[in-house]
């Protein structure tokens, strides 16, 4: 689920006219390198404007790009904060952060999530600075380990830039002792004699005395909040004189001072305004108009602006605005000692003007802030069923810690909506105790209950039990998840699809766990026709995943390549309420790259690859990254790049996700697969002991596949001890794929006890067995498996070709002879068609960059400057025609340009 973002926050703040010249600051901030850049004074200091200022020229002469997040409160959250954080980096540095969103959503440690961004912007060719303005207000325990590990690795090009009322939780000594800190602090930020002259002139629009100036200087110490608020109250003085010997800059005056000389100057329905809108940390004409409960909020604020009333733009429309926080701060204050009463109904207002505009967050927060948590508990329970649909658990997960115990106490579907969203963010403690809760509430008299949404009642004894379900299923205990999944869909309403389609879901994942595929198959394709049904699209392609996994397995291939058009075909169909391209479309692709795999139709297969690779990380799930390299490494291993394949099992890995579904095929097999066919059968063996793998463990579908790599490995080895125990464990895996009905699991066993029986000299059983897989595989045309064997088992083909001369199948198998294909373009790696080829030094870039090493790193390993590594990067970028690391590796890969 992505989070809904607050577009203002990325905006530069634009420059007011009139602003100050600060050449001197301007040096500091220019002047060396340094990894990070501290802004630290109080409130009032023009840190923000200042940066602002300086960034906005750097950009207009230079390719400097600005990443800049205004944080707040909301973003004391690890997930929050770091989407802004990448997204603006996304924003600014096309390509930096993409793959990093996508680890961060799919639940991805934050350390693994920024060392993925971190080597991509290691080599982006450009100057990049990330700027957190009011950092003070969002750092927190959760954030700051990912801040450290952040600040230690940036790369040269990038400068962290953090405006703060407080010095951060940060090795800010060790940076400064390093020489690695740039700081400007409250000391720096004060206005000389001369910039705070220049800015009273131009402010008060009056020529004053130079002693004025001075004494008024001196009096406010430079400090600019004070010299505003001086500035704005000579405008229509005369006794200049008299005002500036009375006048104080400190912090007590000068709060005393904008309540008595900005506010209690203003016009009666200006000071209602500014103290009726205080309570709103963004404003709009509009909003601010069903706050105050008057019209003409937009003119009132466009009229502050122009006057310089400590009030910030946040967009070029001059739509949005925010006060500034010293002014916030103060009008707050005024209104809870003037109207402390008022308060609660401002609030409410706001909240119902951000719930018509479709702003639940907001409207939340608004009404929890005005004490008013029933309106708040109203408001989710309305909505959640678009936040199901919408996969906004997050929100839900936020909101049962906040709201009020005995609030949801009485409210029974907004209890259980609660639950949910727990459940789906995988935060299950204490989540059999707000079950067991909600079973107890609904035992007493219904009149004792509150109801919003009356439609969602009649849902929960069905929702409550797939949650114990769930539960279960985390547990361990599948016979319970399939007990309760079952009385979940005996209780379900008729017409609730989504009900039954998660129950039968459940169901299909505690009997796959079990080995029981064809139950589980039954079951999930129930749950794909529900959703489809209930309109919940994006979550029928996860399922369809699912049951192409599960019908491989099968030996369905026909089957599995249906089950992914037709999902392919629903995510295709235009809709206003989806994206153009929904999310989970290019986890179809890959798989049906898979099928066409198993088919040998190599070219269709990296067609498919490619066609996923250009809709991008937003078109796929969770687990595409990792599902999308493992598909590519069989491609190269059919090339005969070995090397490659591994590189990329390595980098699939490094970013797999996991799901409910049982990891069926490790990728750590798949690795020891491709060492053995490589001949390194000494790595093969390291496998097999590293996961202690034995021909005489108890068979269990969840490590069938690891027992027939083990088998592939033994083959490979050609001893006959090896082939011998492999022959052993053949025939138990055979017995127990024809068990369970694991077809596919049979065509592939069979094929492999042909090996074994050739390699001891038993031609008849090698015939007997190469004629079972043949029986088996043809019908669907499954011909990987046999190129795969085929010099080993080409001798028996010839012979059983004799027995079956009519067969089609097997002459295709015959004249089949394990071509190396590439993916299309890269028939022959060393030389790619491309028009414009990598030169051999772009080439040694490009294979550094599949690496884990850093930009600086590469540089020192081909004994280069920086400089020319970024230079190298960039005419890699443009050949290949891409814009990031990962994707200039990806496709390197599919042309052969990495072996």
């Amino acid at each position: 689920m992505a989070l809904e973002l607050v577009e203002t926050k990325f905006f530069l703040p634009q420059a007011r006219a009139g602003l100050i010249e600060r050449t001197r600051l301007d040096l500091v901030l220019g002047g060396r390198r340094s990894r990070l850049t501290l802004l630290s004074a109080p409130a009032g200091f023009g840190k923000t404007t200042l940066l602002a200022h300086w960034l906005t020229k750097q950009a207009e002469r230079s390719d400097l790009r600005v990443a800049w997040v205004s944080l707040d409160e909301n973003d004391r959250v690890a997930q929050t904060f770091w989407v802004y954080v990448l997204t603006a980096l996304e924003r600014a540095a096309p390509g930096s952060a993409s793959s990093g969103l996508q680890l961060l959503a799919a639940g991805q440690p934050v350390e693994a999530v920024l060392a993925a961004v971190l080597n991509e912007l290691s080599v982006f060719p450009g100057d990049v600075v990330l700027v957190l303005d009011d950092y003070h207000l969002a750092e927190c325990a959760q954030t700051q380990p990912g801040m450290a590990f952040l600040l230690e690795r940036l790369p040269p090009q990038v400068r962290l830039v953090i405006i703060t009322r407080a010095d951060p939780a940060l090795p800010v000594a060790r940076l400064r002792v390093r020489g690695e800190l740039t700081e400007v602090r409250a000391a720096d930020l004060r206005f000389t004699d001369a910039e705070a002259a220049r800015f009273l002139t131009e402010a008060t629009g009056r020529d004053l005395p130079a002693a004025d100036l001075s004494a008024l200087g001196a009096r406010t110490e430079g400090w600019i909040a004070s010299l505003q608020l001086a500035a704005l109250s000579l405008r229509d003085r005369t006794d200049t004189s008299g005002f500036i010997a009375g006048f104080t800059g400190t912090d007590r005056f000068v709060v005393d001072y904008l309540v008595e000389e900005v506010l209690d100057r203003e016009p009666p329905e200006v000071r209602h305004f500014l103290l009726d809108t205080s309570i709103l940390d963004r404003l709009c004409g509009s909003l601010c108009d069903a706050v105050t409960a008057t019209d003409g909020g937009q003119l009132i604020l466009a009229s502050l602006e122009r006057r310089n009333l400590f009030i910030m733009p946040l967009d070029n429309q001059r739509h949005w605005y925010r006060y500034h926080h010293l002014f916030a701060d103060v009008l707050r204050a005024s209104l809870l000692q003037e109207r402390p009463e008022a308060v609660q109904g401002l609030h409410q207002r706001a909240s119902r003007w951000y719930a018509e505009d479709g702003q639940l967050k907001e409207a939340v927060r608004h009404a929890l802030a005005g004490d008013n948590p029933d309106s708040a508990a109203e408001l989710i329970e309305l909505a959640l069923p678009e936040l199901r649909r919408d996969r906004r658990e997050n929100l839900l997960q936020r909101w049962a810690t906040e709201l009020p115990p005995e609030v949801v106490a009485r409210r029974p579907v907004l209890a259980v909506g609660l639950v949910g969203g727990l459940m789906a963010s995988n935060d299950f403690g204490g989540v059999a105790q707000r079950l067991r809760e909600v079973e107890a509430m609904l035992t007493r008299p219904p009149s004792e209950w509150v109801i919003a949404d009356i439609d969602e009642l009649p849902r929960l004894p069905a929702a409550m039990e797939t949650f114990w379900a769930g539960l279960a299923l985390v547990e361990g205990d599948l016979a319970g998840t399939v007990a309760h999944a079952r009385k979940a869909q005996s209780l379900a309403v008729e017409g609730d699809n989504l009900m039954h389609a998660s129950a039968a879901g459940l169901v299909g994942l505690a009997t796959w766990a079990g080995g029981d595929i064809v139950a589980a198959h039954h079951a999930y394709r129930a749950a794909a026709d529900g959703l489809t049904k209930a309109g919940h699209i994006a979550d029928v392609l996860g399922c369809s995943l699912t049951l192409a996994d599960m019908e491989l397995a099968l030996g369905r291939l026909g089957e599995a390549e249906r089950t992914l058009d037709h999902a392919l075909t629903l995510a295709q169909q235009p809709s206003a309420e989806r994206p153009s391209v929904m999310r989970g479309t290019a986890d179809m692709l890959v798989g049906l790259s898979r099928s066409a795999w198993h088919r040998n139709e190599l070219e269709a297969a990296a067609d498919y690859l490619r066609r996923a690779d250009e809709l991008g990380e937003p078109a796929g799930l969770p687990q595409h990254p990792y599902r999308w390299r493992v598909a590519l490494a069989r491609l190269r291993v059919t090339a005969g790049d070995f090397v490659a394949a591994l590189g990329l099992l390595d980098e699939a890995e490094r970013v797999y996700v996991s799901d409910f579904s049982p990891p069926v095929h490790p990728i750590h097999a798949t690795r020891a697969r491709v060492l053995a066919a490589s001949g390194d059968l000494r790595g093969a063996a390291a496998w097999v002991r590293g996961h202690d793998v034995r021909v005489d463990d108890d068979l269990a579908y969840l490590h069938e596949y690891e027992h027939l790599t083990l088998c592939r490995i033994m083959l490979a080895e050609n001893t006959s001890r090896s082939v011998r125990d492999a022959s052993a464990l053949l025939d138990r895996l055979l017995a127990a794929a024809l068990d369970g009905g694991r077809m596919g699991t049979v065509i592939e066993v069979e094929v492999m006890r042909a090996m074994a029986a050739h390699a001891v000299g038993d031609d008849h059983g090698a015939l007997s067995a190469l004629d079972s897989a043949v029986d088996l595989a043809e019908p669907d045309g499954w011909v990987r498996v046999f190129v795969d064997a085929n010099t080993t088992i080409a001798p028996v083909m010839q012979t059983l070709s004799k027995r079956r001369p009519r067969s089609a199948f097997i002459h295709e198998l015959l004249a089949t002879n394990a071509p190396a294909l590439a993916p299309p373009g890269s028939e022959t790696p060393a030389t790619p068609t491309l028009l414009d080829p990598l030169s051999d030094r772009e080439l040694d870039v490009l294979r550094l960059l599949a690496s884990d090493l850093d930009g600086p790193a590469i540089a020192r390993e081909l004994v280069v400057s920086l400089n020319t590594v970024k230079t190298h990067t960039q005419h890699i970028y443009t050949k290949l025609d891409v814009n990031n690391r990962r994707s200039a590796v990806t496709r390197g890969h599919q042309m052969g340009l990495t072996r």
